[in-house]
């Protein structure tokens, strides 16, 4: 068995990307240790000869390129029924495409509101053009203009977070009493913001989301420490200007 995992990285070895973070996750959870190959925003030729499109992450498997968090995570476990499931089976899988669905499109932009202008600072300073071009296009606007009333975003991220905190709060993860592939696919968003902002997407106040800051320290800690074997946010950020960044 040989297996390869293409993961973005950015400024020193961080790694920059929730698809990649879930990933991650999947594989430790299997017992699966592939090689890794970082690639950067800038690696776009390798990945498009690679795979015929342009994102990671990306696992070869056996000589078989997968692209895709979602399409990883089932190749995964239909590759290796032996390993622990990811899904618990096809009831658990129909429901972990719904929360993967609901992360994407409805987590991810809440917290993206509040660290997109802080996060062009953990990548390489050569991918920084890229992102910002391509972002603020998204965006109609400058990262810092999309990002500069951080306290006003904050009710629509508790309002997407309740339910979370309402299950969490009954049970020690979202999959039950044992983390799966839903635990991952949203912690990865968390991950995210947790390594590309030197501020916290919540409160400082862990009282306000208590089960949700719980669970988040739960797998952080996970598969030794994983959420806390790469880097975080520069403690130094340079501006577009050559100033320091506060």
């Amino acid at each position: 068995m040989t297996l390869v995992f293409h993961e973005r990285v950015g400024l020193d070895g961080r790694r920059i990307s929730p698809f990649s973070w879930r990933i991650r996750y999947a594989l430790a959870h299997m017992g699966l240790d592939p090689e890794v190959v970082p690639t950067r925003f800038a690696d776009v030729g390798r990945i498009r000869a690679l795979s015929s499109q342009d994102l990671v992450p990306i696992l070869v498997d056996d000589g078989k390129v997968v692209h895709d968090s979602w399409a990883i995570a089932c190749h995964l476990e239909d590759r290796y029924p032996d390993r622990p499931t990811l899904f618990g089976g096809p009831a658990g899988r129909g429901a972990a495409r719904l929360v993967n669905i609901w992360s994407d499109t409805n987590l991810n932009p809440a917290l993206r509101r509040r660290i997109t202008a802080d996060f062009i600072w953990c990548l390489d300073s050569g991918d920084r053009e890229h992102f910002r071009r391509t972002r603020e296009a998204q965006f109609g606007m400058s990262l810092e203009e999309y990002c500069a009333n951080p306290e006003q975003s904050l009710p629509a991220l508790l309002q997407v977070c309740a339910p979370l905190e309402r299950t969490l709060s009954e049970q020690p993860f979202l999959a039950g009493q044992a983390p799966a592939y839903v635990d991952y696919v949203v912690f990865s968003v968390f991950q995210w913001a947790r390594i590309g902002s030197p501020r916290d997407a919540f409160p400082a106040d862990a009282a306000t989301l208590p089960s949700l800051h719980g669970w988040r320290a739960r797998m952080i800690g996970l598969y030794g420490g994983l959420g806390d074997r790469f880097p975080g946010y520069p403690e130094q950020r340079t501006g577009p200007d050559g100033r320091t960044a506060d």
